[in-house]
């Protein structure tokens, strides 16, 4: 995962997908890469790459977010800046994208500026979650996504959580529905997200990638500041 060109992130609400892009970006960079992280997503309130823009800038992130007054806006207005970074990708790009049908209409102004090779189009999945129940439920949310952005996912990344109620046997079970997902999809399981905070002696029969919270909703960042000290809050 994140070893492509352009690495597409999108999933339903509650899906985990923005952790993921925002940590994948500071591995890189923490690895010396120039990475860009473009937050395309128009879904969520509380959730957005957006919201960790000082934990990007200081890694050494290029973030392309709405600014200023529009820094909240639920409308695609950085669509023209990403479809320019995409035209001549001289960085890693990560595209997180919402993946309800706003989401995937999103993505889908996008794809004749997509690369055709060196690419990842990643649909995250959290069996937790209602509208992904079962593996049915992962299958018809990616036929859903393919039909209205009309571009082909290339994997699936199994993010079953519960946020701090997620245990190992969570993510083992969440693996295992992502296979058989990935089995009736035609697609490989890139990765399994594990919390740092957990200790998984089991194969997951696929790769792990090591997830560390950094984004959490206003109402659990007070709380964790009460009990644990400070955290980066949502603004």
């Amino acid at each position: 995962m994140f070893q492509a060109q352009v690495t597409v992130l999108v999933g339903h609400f509650g899906s985990g997908k923005t952790e993921i892009a925002i940590n994948g970006a500071l591995d890189l960079a923490q690895r010396g890469e120039n990475v860009i992280l473009a937050d395309l997503d128009v879904v969520k309130p509380y959730f957005r790459s957006r919201s960790a823009r000082h934990i990007l800038a200081d890694a050494g992130v290029e973030l392309i977010a709405p600014q200023g007054e529009f820094v909240h806006a639920d409308l695609p207005i950085i669509v023209p800046q990403v479809r320019d970074a995409l035209r001549t990708p001289r960085r890693k790009i990560i595209l997180d994208i919402g993946g309800d049908g706003t989401g995937a209409r999103v993505l889908g102004s996008l794809r004749d500026v997509l690369p055709t090779d060196d690419i990842e189009i990643l649909v995250v999945v959290n069996f937790s979650r209602p509208s992904t129940p079962d593996p049915a439920g992962a299958v018809a949310m990616v036929r859903e996504i393919e039909g209205v952005a009309q571009v082909q996912a290339t994997g699936l990344v199994s993010n079953t959580h519960m946020m701090d109620e997620t245990t190992a046997e969570t993510v083992f079970q969440g693996a295992e529905m992502a296979l058989e997902a990935g089995r009736l999809l035609g697609l490989p399981v890139v990765a399994a997200t594990v919390q740092d905070t957990l200790n998984i002696n089991v194969s997951l029969g696929c790769p792990v990638f090591v997830l560390r919270r950094i984004v959490r909703p206003p109402f659990e960042a007070l709380q964790h500041t009460r009990t644990s000290g400070p955290l980066f809050v949502l603004n």
